[in-house]
C-alpha cells in the first residue's frame, strides 16, 4: 500500500513535471477520496480516473493555457479524516476547486468547510442531502438515493411487487437512503412490510435476512448501501435460501461488487448510469462515443473495467475543466457562478442542466435499470 506521503509526493512531482512546459501556475484541483478502506472499490477508480484525465489534459495544452495539478488525500472510508483533509486543502495547498467526497459522510464534513471558504465542490457522493437544501458552492455528479428509490420502485411496480423488505446500511449514504426510500414507496403504491438496518463494517447481516426471510408477505428486497457490505448481504441472502426478486441500490454499480458476491448477484437489479454497457447504447444516443471513448482510455491505461464511481469522477472533473473555461479563470466566484449555468453538458451520469435550484442537473430519465446476467451487466429495456 503507498502511504499518504508517497502518494502524495507522487502527485507533486508529476505536477511540477507538467508545470515546467507552462509559463504559468497550476489550477489546483483538490480532492479527498476514499482510496482504501470499506470504499475503497468507489475511492479507487475516482483516483485512477482523475490522474488519468489530468494527464491527458496537461498533454493538450491545460486548461486557459494552465496545467491542472491534482492534490488529494485519502480518507480511508473515514468522513472524520475527510473533514481534516479538506481543511488541509483549502488552508494549506490553496486550491482552486475541489472534485471528491466519495461518501455521503465525507462530502457533508467538507461542505461547511466550503461554503465558508467560498470554493466551488463537486461531490462524487449519492445522498440527495448533499444537494438539498441547495449550498451556494455546493454540486454533485451521483443521481440522488432519491431517484434511485424511485427507479427501483418503477420497475417493481412493472413486476406487480407491492410489498417490500428494506435492508439499509447505517452510513451516510445508507441512512439518506432509508429516509428517501420510506418517502417515496407510497407514491408507487409500495408497502415497506420489514425495515432492517446494517452497519458499515458488519460482515453478517444473517439475522436481518433472516428476519425479513420470515416476514410474511414480502415480495421483494431492496439493500441500500454502498462498498462491501451489500455484496455481503446478497450472498447470505442466497446463503439462507431466499428466492424473492434483489433489487440493489447504485451504490454497487461495478464489477467488483459482482466479483465480491460471485454467484449470488446473478438476476440482482439495480439503476445506474449508461456507463456499464455503453456498448450496448444506440448508435445515436448522445452518451454513447463519450462513455465509449472514456472506458477504451480506462481500461487501455489501467487493464481493468470501468465503474460508475470512476465516471463520477470524469463527470465532475470534466464539469469543472468546462466551468473554468467558460469563466476564463479560476475565480472562485465566476466559478461557481458557471457551473450552476451548466446546460446540455454530456457525461457519463447523463445530460447535466443545473440551475440555481438544482446543483446536480440530471433527472429520472438519466438512470437506467441493469440486471445481473451471467456475470455481466444487461440494460433493461425503458
Amino acid at each position: 500500500m503507498i502511504s499518504f506521503v508517497k502518494k502524495f509526493a507522487i502527485a507533486s512531482t508529476l505536477a511540477l513535471t507538467a508545470c515546467s512546459v507552462f509559463a504559468s501556475d497550476p489550477i489546483k484541483i483538490g480532492s479527498v477520496l476514499s482510496v482504501t478502506g470499506p470504499a475503497g472499490y468507489l475511492g479507487d477508480p475516482e483516483l485512477k480516473t482523475l490522474q488519468m484525465m489530468i494527464e491527458d489534459i496537461n498533454k493538450k495544452g491545460g486548461v486557459i493555457g494552465r496545467p491542472l495539478e491534482l492534490v488529494f488525500y485519502d480518507d480511508g472510508s473515514d468522513a472524520n479524516k475527510a473533514n481534516g483533509f479538506g481543511k488541509r486543502l483549502i488552508d494549506d495547498d490553496k486550491v482552486d476547486i475541489l472534485v471528491g467526497g466519495t461518501t455521503t459522510g465525507a462530502t457533508m464534513s467538507i461542505v461547511p468547510l466550503v461554503e465558508k471558504a467560498g470554493i466551488p465542490f463537486i461531490s462524487l457522493a449519492g445522498a440527495v442531502v448533499v444537494i438539498e437544501p441547495v449550498k451556494k458552492f455546493v454540486f454533485k455528479t451521483p443521481h440522488t438515493d432519491r431517484m434511485a428509490a424511485e427507479k427501483v420502485f418503477e420497475d417493481m411496480k412493472k413486476r406487480g411487487i407491492t410489498k417490500v423488505a428494506l435492508l439499509s446500511e447505517t452510513s451516510g449514504f445508507g441512512q439518506s437512503g432509508r429516509k428517501e426510500t420510506e418517502g417515496v414507496a407510497g407514491k408507487y403504491g409500495i408497502t415497506l412490510v420489514a425495515n432492517e438496518t446494517y452497519g458499515p463494517k458488519d460482515t453478517d447481516m444473517g439475522p436481518q435476512l433472516t428476519k425479513i426471510r420470515n416476514t410474511p408477505g414480502v415480495e421483494a428486497v431492496f439493500i441500500f448501501g454502498l462498498g462491501q457490505g451489500p455484496a455481503i448481504a446478497t450472498k447470505g441472502y442466497k446463503q439462507l435460501g431466499i428466492t424473492l426478486p434483489l433489487y440493489h441500490a447504485h451504490g454497487v454499480a461495478s464489477d467488483e461488487f459482482i466479483k465480491l458476491a460471485g454467484p449470488a448477484a446473478e438476476g440482482v437489479r439495480l439503476p445506474t448510469s449508461a456507463l456499464l454497457a455503453p456498448d450496448k447504447l444506440a448508435a445515436n444516443d448522445p452518451q454513447k462515443a463519450m462513455a465509449e471513448g472514456y472506458t477504451k482510455a480506462f481500461m487501455a491505461k489501467y487493464k481493468i473495467d470501468v465503474s460508475a464511481f470512476g465516471g463520477y469522477a470524469y463527470d465532475g472533473l470534466s464539469l469543472a475543466v468546462d466551468a473554468i473555461k467558460r469563466a476564463g479563470s479560476t475565480d472562485k466566484a465566476k466559478v461557481r457562478d458557471a457551473l450552476e449555468a451548466t446546460k446540455g453538458f454530456v457525461g457519463t451520469g447523463g445530460i447535466f442542466n443545473m440551475s440555481a435550484t438544482d446543483h446536480m442537473g440530471l433527472d429520472l430519465s438519466a438512470f437506467r435499470m441493469f440486471e445481473i446476467k451471467n456475470g455481466d451487466w444487461v440494460p433493461l429495456s425503458k
